[in-house]
């Protein structure tokens, strides 16, 4: 997103990510067409899905990404096991386990003090307008892994996530013709930064969204979503890639995140 940025606006980023997976997701939903449901419950989720688990994460994560560095968007990821617990408690009716209440509690814990213990990734003087713009965006991400795991159950990962993106890909064609996207695509200074983003699209987007999908259906809503707690691990690692330097803070954090992780696993599933 930060190199794809730097030649196209916020919106455009979001419109080819969400294009571009549309793109390598198409064949799939193509086989699975004919199970494709319309103007039932599963439609309505799956249309849930593509606006909450797709369309205003990737818009509200480009814009954010315009004054957030990289790593503070990623340590606010970690929100999204929070919102999943609560609104999954409020809206979905699905019942608390308190293994998975402190295993979220842990985490965040441990996500909160890489941020304290990261001198590289705050957030200071920059407007909180685009810190509470990730927050949402992780809003979005609950109420997505929640309808999956709600309403959704039936369908394989594969259907789940062509048919989310089979419903967006006509809108995000039209909106990037409209936006004059194809028309700068292609030139010189462009075309490295394109490809950036037809990788985020491709692996980042689709190929993630697939895996995450299937982790979902394989085990609970706030397990899968503990996964985002990662993230901030990944963030601290390209950091050091860059020549960041960690400190206490940053051993610390991780072993709670892996600890939280650990806490939530412990739980038994029916698969």
């Amino acid at each position: 997103m930060k190199r794809g940025l730097e030649s196209f606006s916020a919106l455009q980023v979001a419109e080819y990510r969400i294009f571009i997976s549309g793109i390598v997701m198409l064949p799939l939903a193509y086989k699975q067409l004919k199970t494709f449901p319309l103007w039932n419950k599963k439609f309505a989720a799956i249309c849930m899905v593509a606006l909450f688990g797709n369309l205003l994460p990737a818009i509200l994560f480009a814009t954010a990404q315009l004054e957030l560095p990289s790593g503070a968007t990623g340590m606010l990821n970690s929100l999204v096991p929070l919102f999943t617990v609560a609104i999954g408690f409020m809206f979905f009716g699905t019942k608390l386990i308190s293994r998975q209440v402190i295993g979220v509690l842990i985490g965040l814990v441990g996500a909160l003090t890489l941020i304290y213990g990261s001198s590289q990734i705050g957030i200071v003087g920059v407007p909180i307008i685009y810190s509470l713009m990730v927050i949402a965006a992780t809003l979005c991400y609950g109420i997505s892994v929640n309808t999956i795991k709600s309403w959704l159950v039936d369908l394989s990962s594969k259907q789940i996530t062509g048919f989310a993106f089979f419903v967006l890909l006509p809108f995000m064609t039209v909106g990037l013709i409209y936006n004059g996207f194809f028309d700068i695509a292609f030139e010189a200074e462009n075309r490295l930064n394109l490809t950036y983003l037809s990788i985020l699209g491709v692996f980042g987007t689709a190929g993630a969204l697939l895996l995450f999908n299937q982790l979902i259906k394989f085990t609970s809503a706030v397990f899968a979503s503990s996964v985002t707690y990662m993230i901030p691990i990944v963030a601290m690692c390209w950091g050091l890639l860059d020549g960041e330097e960690l400190n206490l803070f940053h051993a610390s954090g991780f072993t709670l995140i892996l600890s939280g992780v650990y806490v939530i696993s412990k739980v038994r599933y029916k698969l």
